[in-house]
């Protein structure tokens, strides 16, 4: 079985607060994209996991593990499943890849072994944006992440950029405590319909941008390069370190990209789409 594990941005980050549990209240306009890393599975005595395209463990501290253990567990099942990762994403960059991952192990595994198992619960326990890929759809994100409510962006072109730089999404949320700048809500209609009508501006934001920038200049110039490039509302996608912007269309998305590749021969560049 080969499944699509997508990656996501986020248009728009708001964090509103710290609650009493320690975690962050959010509020996010998050939608899968057409770029993403891809897996394999077959039924197995037992279960094994090996990745390719990237250095990552194998065993309970990779996420696909955690997600396949977890369901097999659940599903009260014997056997195992043979997994290999191939890793395209990079990592610690803000796009989701792990949690996207999880969430197609789960997705496989259910179709692989059905049982009644409790996806959405399963998903929450293993991460915050977990629930987001099981959905599979564009959604408002709230609470920590879990409270989601599906939305209609509509198609839309853009460029991703990684400027090679990992950020912990732990740190940037301490980072953001230690400034105190918690943000309101995002106005969600204001940045459809600006999204709708192909607007220079929209007004959305990531309120964990200005703290991870400060710490990693290099985002800033990501971000200063995708706007030379004729590319427009560029943003930090979740934690960073990926940017995106958006283009008029699949073949702006695409001339962007090359001379976005020209002058950063050493950067991770991506032309894509929403799905």
């Amino acid at each position: 079985m080969q499944v699509f594990a997508p990656a996501k941005i986020n248009l728009g980050l708001s964090v509103l607060g710290v609650r009493s549990d320690g975690y962050h209240d959010l509020h996010s306009l998050m939608v899968p994209l057409a770029t993403g890393d891809e897996l394999e599975l077959e039924p197995a005595s037992e279960l094994s996991l090996r990745v390719l395209g990237a250095d990552l463990p194998c065993d309970s501290r990779n996420l696909v593990y955690r997600a396949a253990h977890a369901y097999l567990d659940a599903a009260g099942m014997a056997r195992g499943a043979a997994i290999t990762l191939h890793k395209q994403l990079p990592l610690a960059s803000g796009l989701g890849g792990g949690s996207s991952d999880a969430a197609s192990t789960l997705r496989a595994l259910h179709e692989m072994y059905p049982a009644d198992v409790d996806l959405p619960g399963l998903a929450l326990r293993l991460g915050a944006d977990v629930p987001f890929f099981l959905l599979g759809s564009a959604a408002i994100a709230e609470g920590v992440g879990e409270r989601l409510s599906p939305v209609q962006t509509g198609p839309l072109s853009l460029v991703l950029l990684n400027p090679g730089v990992e950020v912990s999404a732990r740190e940037a949320y301490l980072w953001l405590d230690e400034t105190g700048a918690f943000t309101s809500e995002l106005d969600v209609q204001a940045i459809v319909q600006g999204l709708a009508a192909g607007s220079e501006e929209v007004p959305y934001f990531n309120a964990l941008q200005p703290a991870v920038v400060a710490r990693h200049p290099l985002i800033q110039v990501a971000l200063d390069a995708l706007r030379d490039a004729g590319l427009h509302a560029p943003l930090m996608s979740g934690s960073g370190s990926t940017c995106f912007a958006l283009a008029q269309d699949a073949m702006h998305a695409d001339r962007a990209a090359q001379v976005l590749a020209a002058r950063y021969p050493d950067w991770w560049i991506q032309a894509t789409s929403t799905q």
